[in-house]
């Protein structure tokens, strides 16, 4: 929603305006002739949007006709133990500062995380951005600083840029461990998927911002599906939504950008010119709950191979490495089916029992985007009731 005059974070959040929209998502969800039984399952790509569902209750204020598909959108969540694993083969050298964001520091590998190998001792340090770490290596030029690139186009941009500094300065220990993914092919993938039944999309606000829409034009030309790429506020989200069931009701399906005031159609020149320039498509990759995807990854180029840290210890597919995605999941933990939407954080055993924030056993508990931790901290009540509901069922 980007009306004259909107300039403001609580004009984005104006109880009226909200009103307005859930009246007419309700005359439009009513045109398409769904209900409660029967919905339209709606997928929201973005971990950030499932939050923001959440935490403004859109979920129990939007027509009955409507249900939500959490999607894998999240890039910390679908990140394989594999990976994590390799992290920790380079972190524990103790040659190396392994730089990380924040969110990457509790993610569960098959032997423990980031955060576990720090209390053990390994040089381990959070940083808000991959300049943070090539400065660390500039502080320490007699260590190797190897920063755990990690996220969707969203952040290639940032890893990119400091790759061409590095390169630029000849900072000959500083390196990249490159675990950037693609929106688009997930995507892909659930459509194919015979038992995935989607009948629309709301499209991620900040990868679009770097990749514009044009990405998306497959998903309503091959498969008929409505795209609209929304904002994080809640009059977004509505609109956004409203503009899904509008397109469904009158049968047309395209690519439509609710996010417009940030969001351009071609994306980000600049950011894209670097991301060209530094990465290039990996074969496939491997995600946490889904498997390996076809072109779904990127990979450092050959022109900065003397920064690519994959390369340089010898980890991951740089070492020819099966994915291992057989040993991605903790016993009993159903993350994997939350992640390709199949169903809801809370019909997993585990939910708020065994795993929590504090104790997590997937990703999605971990991440601040995970769905699982969404539910955790916003949907306590309904998490209550379905725990009762399964304790019913088992006695």
């Amino acid at each position: 929603m980007s009306a004259p005059g909107m300039k403001y974070t609580d004009e984005f959040r104006d109880p009226v305006k909200a009103k307005g929209l859930l009246a007419a998502l309700e005359r439009a969800v009513a045109e398409t002739g769904a209900t409660a039984e029967k919905p339209l399952h709606i997928m929201e790509i973005c971990g950030g949007h499932t939050h923001a569902i959440f935490r403004y209750g859109l979920d129990k204020l939007t027509p009955p006709g409507i249900e939500f598909i959490h999607g894998p959108g999240c890039p910390v969540c679908v990140l394989p133990m594999s990976r994590v694993d390799d992290c920790l083969d380079i972190a524990e050298r103790p040659e190396v500062i392994f730089a990380t964001f924040g969110d990457a520091m509790r993610v569960p590998g098959t032997r423990g995380s980031l955060m576990q190998a720090k209390a053990k001792g390994a040089d381990i340090r959070m940083v808000y951005s991959p300049l943070d770490a090539l400065e660390l290596a500039r502080r320490f030029p007699e260590r190797e600083v190897v920063f755990f690139g990690l996220g969707f186009e969203t952040t290639m941009p940032s890893s990119a840029l400091t790759l061409q500094q590095a390169a630029r300065e000849e900072i000959a220990n500083f390196s990249v461990f490159c675990n950037h993914i693609l929106v688009p092919p997930p995507i892909k993938a659930l459509l194919d998927d015979p038992d995935m039944r989607l009948d629309g999309f709301v499209g991620p606000g900040h990868v679009s911002m770097v990749i514009g829409t044009t990405p998306y034009d497959f998903i309503a030309e091959d498969y008929g599906r409505p795209v609209v790429v929304a904002g994080f506020e809640p009059l977004d989200l509505l609109q956004a939504v409203l503009m899904v069931v509008r397109q469904i009701a009158e049968g047309r399906s395209e690519v439509e950008n609710q996010y417009a005031r940030i969001v351009p159609r071609d994306g980000n020149p600049v950011a894209l010119a670097a991301i060209e320039d530094v990465f290039e498509p990996r074969p496939a990759f491997d995600w946490r709950g889904l498997g390996e995807i076809d072109s779904s990854g990127v990979r450092i180029r050959d022109r900065y191979a003397a920064w690519d840290a994959e390369t340089k210890y010898g980890v991951g597919y740089g070492a020819g490495k099966s994915s291992g995605h057989e040993a991605e999941l903790a016993e009993g933990c159903l993350s994997g089916e939350v992640v390709k939407g199949k169903i809801k954080p809370w019909a997993c055993p585990k939910f708020a029992g065994e795993c929590t924030p504090e104790t997590p056993l997937g990703a999605l508990m971990v991440s601040s985007e995970g769905a699982c931790a969404a539910y955790h901290l916003y949907a306590g009540a309904r998490a209550s009731a379905a725990e009762t509901e399964r304790e019913k069922a088992a006695s």
